[in-house]
């Protein structure tokens, strides 16, 4: 999970709430700010084809930004998350969603993501549904409204995210299958 405006030092947009409802079933009201990163495993089964998910929970302040970014190497998926009460959590995707492409290898804009609009429980929204959904429409990414409180969709886009994912790592392992290498004939020589 990632958000950020030149790269903003905001915080809460619920991210590590999110994981925790997707990977426990529960809700707290009091999460501390994510130091860092942190790891949370779900295995699950999509499309009858068995994953074990390994989700890092980055820390969304400016202090964190180049240990954060070392993490996106390897990735096979990337969820922004931006809390829908907050306008300023929303205009930094276009950064958190740069910064990601631009240091993930290899750099790929069709790369497996999706965004959430969280908190949607909130009555003081000031980011329109039509306007996340124009923005990830643009750039061809999939858009959940979610709520981590109410368990609101959060199953629906981590699996939507496993499933870009697993069809991506599929096309590269079936490519890497096709490759043929032949055996070295000659005898191998022994030494001491």
């Amino acid at each position: 999970f990632f958000p950020r405006k030149n790269f903003s030092t905001k915080t809460n947009v619920g991210k590590t709430s999110l994981l925790h409802q997707y990977v426990h079933k529960t809700f707290y009201e009091d999460y501390r700010t994510t130091l860092g990163a942190s790891i949370l495993t779900k295995v699950l089964a999509v499309d009858s084809t068995p994953l074990k998910l390994q989700i890092w929970d980055t820390g969304g302040q400016e202090r964190f930004r180049s240990m954060v970014s070392t993490f996106y190497k390897g990735s096979d998926g990337c969820m922004l998350a931006f809390d829908v009460t907050d306008r300023e959590s929303f205009e930094a995707l276009d950064n958190w969603r740069d910064d990601f492409l631009e240091k993930v290898i290899p750099r790929e804009q069709d790369f497996p993501m999706v965004v959430l609009g969280n908190k949607i429980d909130l009555s003081d929204r000031q980011v329109p549904k039509e306007t996340a959904s124009a923005w990830c429409k643009e750039k061809d990414i999939p858009y959940f409204e979610v709520s981590a409180k109410n368990n609101i969709n959060v199953a629906e886009a981590f699996e939507t995210l496993a499933k870009q994912a697993l069809s991506t790592v599929s096309i590269l392992h079936y490519l890497t299958d096709s490759i043929k290498l032949t055996p070295n004939d000659k005898p191998k020589q022994s030494c001491c």
